[in-house]
């Protein structure tokens, strides 16, 4: 009996260095730790998962639309050439048009009472410019002043738009509080006052040459509103 355990247990030590050779090594070009080859995937495989080509863009036919929310933002009578402009240029957006354009409200107001020439010519067409140019020299010659504040524009709206190639013009109306006070060279306020905004209605006039890289509009003619 003592005979038959000892070789049963030659048996079972013999098939376990079996198995350990089987099992327990990586088989030869297979030494590279596990964890660097989950950090380092096939690059192969990832070539063959990127698409061969982009898909095309759909191309965009009949008459350009509006997006729903926009129609508040300008008159009717300014539709059909903000249609006209976005069949043009169709990056043109109607909503992000009105923000620029009142930010380069708030800027050439700045650079006139500022008396800066330089800012108005990168902002303003010739014609504008030179106005604001005659207006600003003006002042100076009088010997004046400006103190002024832009408080808050209330409302910009789009009531006109065309476009004849290449150039679009369209044309915003303003409305802003506006508080400004005009001193003489004692120092002495002569109109207007810090403390009381009045409302400012003001109808710019902005185009762009849209087959132009440069992608600013500029302000062309002013009135007012």
């Amino acid at each position: 009996m003592t005979v038959e355990i000892v070789i049963l247990a030659m048996i079972a030590l013999f098939l376990g260095l079996r198995l350990y050779a089987v099992l327990g090594r990586r088989a030869e070009g297979s030494d590279e730790p596990l964890r660097r080859r989950v950090e380092q995937p096939d690059p192969q495989a990832a070539l063959r998962a990127m698409p061969s080509k982009l898909p095309e863009k759909p191309a965009m036919t009949g008459r350009p639309s509006l997006p729903t929310a926009e129609p508040s933002a300008f008159d009717a009578g300014a539709e059909t050439g903000i249609r006209a402009i976005i069949a043009a240029d169709r990056r043109f957006d109607v909503a992000l048009f009105l923000t620029g354009a009142k930010a380069a409200y708030g800027m050439v107001l700045d650079a006139f009472w500022r008396g800066d020439k330089d800012a108005l010519a990168q902002l303003c067409e010739r014609s504008v410019y030179e106005s604001f140019a005659a207006a600003i020299d003006a002042r100076k010659q009088a010997g004046e002043t400006v103190d002024a504040r832009l408080i808050r524009v209330d409302d910009a709206r789009i009531v006109s738009a065309d476009f004849n190639a290449p150039v679009a013009r369209i044309a915003v109306r303003f409305v802003a509080d506006v508080a400004t006070v005009t001193r003489n060279t004692e120092g002495t306020v002569v109109a207007g006052s810090l403390d009381d905004a009045i409302e400012s209605r003001d109808l710019w006039t902005f185009s762009r040459d849209l087959t132009s890289r440069d992608p600013d509009w500029q302000l062309d003619e002013t009135d007012q509103g």
